[in-house]
């Protein structure tokens, strides 16, 4: 099967714009008004709002690491789940679902993550908060067909939130990161996957369709969180 037939944005054109317009949101009061939040988030403001548009852009691309077993497909069809509208992509003669790895749902913020439980030193918190994360994403996440497994666009969010500030306090940005990103790979996607055969979802994209707008938030969550505890007068003193 081409390449190309696992390549699609996750979500209907008109929500995935909503997703730009609160990245371009972020760019525009964090750039003009807190130069140094992103210094509590343990990277540059660049470095981090380059991260972000590459998880806009990399949610494009699918990685595709095994099929199941052939069974009848939904395809080229919009399934609706709470509130939002996931694209189930046309599939020319599937050989069973694929299951998949996204670059900007689930590559770049892994990759992310394990920096910054190294260059923070959050072994601890990070395990801890990224197993608190998935036990609540995994109980809370539901099957939905023709699209695999799905969770609350702002449960991740609201989730991560509360766990990062009680655990990490003026460290919550990283952590918020750290545990919304694996919590909700792991919890929502990695647990359920004996769920994805039998719904007849031509890709079932790990960090994708149904998981990649939370973990996408997440990643602005953490930006915000930067933002209350961005130390601004350590950044501005010379080197």
């Amino acid at each position: 099967m081409p390449v190309d037939d696992y390549q699609y944005l996750p979500l209907t054109p008109g929500y995935f714009a909503i997703l730009v317009a609160i990245y371009l949101l972020v760019v525009i009061l964090l750039l003009s008004t807190l130069r140094y939040a992103f210094l509590s988030l343990g990277v540059s403001s660049s470095t981090a709002l380059l991260l972000l548009f590459g998880s806009l852009v990399g949610s494009y691309f699918n990685v595709t690491v095994a099929h199941l077993p052939p069974e009848p497909m939904s395809s080229e069809v919009v399934q609706d789940y709470f509130g939002m509208y996931w694209v189930i992509p046309h599939v020319p003669n599937p050989q069973g679902t694929a299951i998949a790895v996204n670059i900007g749902g689930a590559v770049i913020p892994t990759l992310v993550s394990l920096y910054l439980l190294v260059t923070r030193r959050l072994w601890f918190q990070g395990m801890i908060a990224t197993a608190i994360v998935a036990l609540v994403l995994h109980w809370l996440a539901e099957p939905v067909r023709g699209v695999g497994i799905a969770v609350p666009i702002f449960l991740p969010v609201v989730v991560t939130a509360v766990v990062a500030l009680v655990l990490a306090g003026d460290r919550a940005a990283p952590l918020a990161y750290i545990a919304g990103s694996l919590g909700t790979l792991i919890g929502a996607d990695l647990t359920n996957l004996n769920h994805v055969s039998g719904l007849g979802a031509p890709v079932a994209s790990i960090g994708g369709a149904g998981t990649f707008d939370g973990i996408f938030l997440t990643g602005i969550l953490a930006v915000l969180l930067a933002s209350l505890f961005h130390p601004r007068h350590a950044a501005i003193q010379p080197q």
